[in-house]
């Protein structure tokens, strides 16, 4: 378990990951949707999305000729259980996360529609 842990940890350590974990709160979304808001070329994305994968964070099919990306929320589970076995932390609301999710990937998107045209 503790491998597991790790790799799901550092999966959730960069923001650009962290950030399309919330795009995908939403809806299942096209490889190509989820490149669109970030300023990094395609196979920079592919490789966040690869190391999300290989976490169980997210899942990957492909519909014709289009690769998916599917959120696979039960993947963080075991994290949760982790935090809260230190006594510190409440049990997860998984509304309130869902939420707070929701809220950093519109304020997210505001800040990049802003972002003047290079």
């Amino acid at each position: 378990m503790s491998s597991e842990l790790d790799t799901v940890f550092a999966a959730l350590a960069d923001p650009t990951r962290r950030a399309i974990l919330t795009m995908l709160l939403e809806d299942d979304m096209a490889v190509t949707d989820v490149a669109d808001p970030f300023e990094m070329s395609l196979a920079a994305i592919s490789k966040h999305l690869t190391i999300l994968s290989r976490a169980g964070l997210i899942a990957q099919e492909k519909r014709g000729r289009v690769k998916w990306c599917k959120l696979e929320p039960d993947a963080m589970r075991d994290a949760s259980v982790w935090m809260q076995g230190f006594g510190q932390f409440e049990p997860v609301d998984m509304d309130g996360l869902e939420r707070f999710l929701e809220s950093e990937l519109a304020d997210r998107l505001e800040t990049i529609n802003r972002a003047p045209e290079t």
